[in-house]
């Protein structure tokens, strides 16, 4: 199996910037041996942990066709991800929503937000940024690139329906043993 790409080190002592994450799964993205040697599963996704820049979480993601995230956030860090073969579709929510102390939020008709993420496309967000990535594929398999730091402190996961958005789970590190 190849390395990834050689990380592009932000300045001593600084953290990776959302636009360092970019440059990270783009190139990464770009490495079609380390694409290939995903092994891919028709059911279920599949990963593997990469060596980030700076000190951040990375992973190369499989996604079945017709697979998702479900709503969800990666709490205090920053990220991005890039579609490195087939297609994703984001959804997500263009509101600050408060990081702690609720359960159900009604949501404005205007916070709505889709992208459609064919191969070389992704995107940067920042911290508590609410979203759900899909495979909407009948029958094709998808893979992006993700990066995060500080690497994933937590992931919150949510439901919704219509309007109303509901947490539902706090993840953990451990939680992913």
């Amino acid at each position: 199996m190849s390395v990834s790409p050689a990380p592009v080190s932000p300045a001593v002592g600084s953290a990776p910037t959302q636009a360092d994450l970019l440059d990270f799964v783009r190139r990464t993205a770009a490495d079609t041996e380390l694409i290939a040697s995903l092994p891919l599963d028709p059911d279920g996704r599949t990963w593997l942990r990469l060596e980030g820049p700076g000190g951040s979480e990375a992973w190369l993601i499989g996604w079945p066709p017709g697979t998702g995230t479900g709503w969800h956030d990666h709490a205090d860090s920053i990220g991005a991800f890039l579609t490195a073969s087939g297609v994703l579709r984001e959804y997500s929510l263009a509101a600050r929503l408060p990081t702690d102390g609720w359960k159900n939020l009604e949501l404005t008709e205007d916070v709505d937000r889709e992208r459609r993420l064919p191969v070389g496309e992704g995107r940067s967000f920042g911290r508590h940024h609410v979203h759900e990535v899909l495979n909407e594929s009948p029958e094709e398999h998808a893979i992006s690139v993700h990066a995060y730091y500080p690497p994933l402190p937590r992931i919150r996961r949510y439901s919704r329906t219509g309007q109303v958005l509901r947490l539902e789970q706090v993840e953990r590190p451990e939680d992913w043993q």
